[in-house]
């Protein structure tokens, strides 16, 4: 298995995973995945081109656990009540 990379699970009174650590975890097929420690499930899939770790020269898990720690922090600040869901479609960019 590929070297794994902890973060403490977002915390608050709401949370779905209150005591849990995550991990993230480049797969044999070059994805980059985040799971429970303690589960093999998925819960989020990162499958970067091979344009984009050309782009990324090889730094694309380094791209992923920045990505993955930024959403896990938002997405507590979320469940805690510090952002507010928007309404409403969104587009993407």
């Amino acid at each position: 298995m590929a070297d794994a990379y902890i973060i403490p699970a977002f915390r608050g009174e709401q949370t779905y995973m209150p005591t849990s650590f995550l991990e993230i975890v480049e797969l044999p097929d070059g994805r980059i995945e985040l799971r429970r420690a303690e589960d093999e499930g998925s819960l989020v899939t990162l499958d970067f081109s091979e344009d984009a770790k050309a782009f990324l020269q090889g730094q694309h898990v380094e791209v992923a656990k920045a990505m993955l720690s930024v959403g896990v922090q938002m997405a507590g600040r979320m469940v805690e009540g510090e952002l507010e869901q928007e309404e409403g479609s969104r587009v993407l960019h």
